[in-house]
């Protein structure tokens, strides 16, 4: 062989075992969530963005992983989020589906992705539902659930003496799941419910229904709904003097966003349980900074945090797994602790039940707030094991009892 044909052969073999080439897997990742209605600003353009950065912090190019974010808009409603993950799955070619708030809409998401054999990583979503009977090998739901949120406010407040509770419960999947695991928490830790009252979803006007639960002379009325249907219930409930007349009210889902956008004047005293707070430590500071750069300078929710968190090791268990194949990556993703400057440590359960710490915080009052969206103090830490459900109580068929 001449030299110049030898000097070729090596060129071209040293080219072809190069990383880039020898690995080149094209990933694409739809974020699909509220862009436009109640829940746009704790998920909407924020989950992108949170998307976009963890394709960029993991240097998914640079090991041979080409990653392509595609967005829409499912308006909350159930039909409409289904369309859109059929045409995903069976003409975009998208390969798995994160965020997906409200709980109906994730459900049936969850659902088509098991048809499909993709790969769903909620981070918006909260019933509980999602790892427990309507679970699915295909679904890892990451960031917080209902029954999470039941632990950690629910349980709190009994303690502290709110040991009666009236819950205002938005009527569809996600409130009612949280209803019913708010409610036995109260009653597991010695309280009771003495009534409850469905509120259209997504509604605006609470009055009659708050003054039900005046009435009903509860000392807690738990807020089962989210968004600004948690907000205008805050508000109205203070212009009817409901707190002032001595009874509480309990944010059972309170992200940083409703915070803002309520104030500090009117949010002051609010306990609520959390998965992330981007004045945590060092880390998430770092990240939340960059992320307000590219959000119009608003802070990001734990849903952002779990849209990053949960891509980062969706792109890990690829590059470990050399395949997109969605079998090989569950198994990479269920099998390998997670551990990202967000959340930490953690794992994911067998039933898709991703577990981390979560966080008890009470929002600041105005005058202890150094700066802008500083809102919370830290009441308690939840640990993992103890704030997501125990596997021997679930109702997940992948649970072997």
């Amino acid at each position: 062989m001449k030299l110049k044909t030898i000097l070729a052969t090596t060129a071209l073999a040293a080219l072809m075992a190069s990383p880039a080439l020898a690995q080149q897997i094209s990933v694409k990742a739809g974020v699909l969530n509220d862009r436009s209605g109640l829940y746009a600003d704790l998920s909407g353009e924020g989950s992108v963005i949170a998307a976009r950065m963890a394709v960029e912090d993991f240097k998914a190019a640079d090991k041979g992983i080409k990653v392509e974010i595609v967005s829409a808009d499912h308006q909350n409603k159930p039909d409409v989020g289904s369309t859109i993950a059929r045409q995903w799955y069976d003409q975009d070619g998208v390969d798995l589906i994160l965020d997906v708030p409200t709980s109906s809409v994730a459900l049936a998401v969850s659902q088509i992705t098991k048809e499909k054999n993709k790969i769903h990583i909620n981070s918006g979503a909260g019933s509980s539902d999602l790892t427990g009977k309507a679970c699915s090998p295909n679904t890892v739901h990451w960031t917080y659930d209902t029954y999470a949120l039941a632990q950690g406010t629910g349980g709190a407040m009994v303690k502290a003496g709110g040991d009666s509770w009236f819950f205002l419960t938005a009527d569809y999947a996600f409130g009612h799941a949280l209803e019913r695991d708010a409610g036995a928490t109260v009653t597991k830790n010695g309280g009771k419910v003495v009534g409850a009252v469905r509120t259209p979803f997504p509604g605006t006007d609470f009055s009659s229904f708050l003054l039900q639960a005046q009435a009903s002379k509860a000392k807690v009325i738990g807020l089962a709904n989210a968004g600004s249907d948690t907000t205008n219930a805050i508000k109205q409930a203070g212009e009817f003097g409901i707190v002032a007349g001595g009874q509480k009210l309990a944010g059972l889902l309170v992200f940083i966003s409703d915070v803002h956008a309520l104030g500090l004047q009117a949010a002051q005293g609010l306990v609520l349980t959390e998965s992330f707070y981007w004045d945590k430590d060092d880390q998430t500071r770092a990240w939340s900074e960059r992320f307000a750069k590219l959000n119009g300078g608003k802070k990001p929710t734990m849903v952002h945090a779990g849209v990053y968190s949960g891509l980062l090791h969706y792109l890990k268990a690829v590059e470990a797994a050399k395949s997109k194949d969605s079998a090989a990556v569950m198994a990479k993703m269920k099998e390998t602790p997670t551990d990202d400057p967000l959340f930490g440590k953690g794992t994911i359960r067998v039933n898709g039940r991703k577990v981390h710490d979560m966080y008890l915080y009470e929002v600041k009052k105005p005058s202890e707030s150094k700066a802008p969206w500083d809102y919370y103090k830290q009441i308690a830490v939840l640990p993992g094991e103890q704030a997501f459900q125990p596997l021997a109580e679930s109702e997940c068929p992948l649970v072997k009892k």
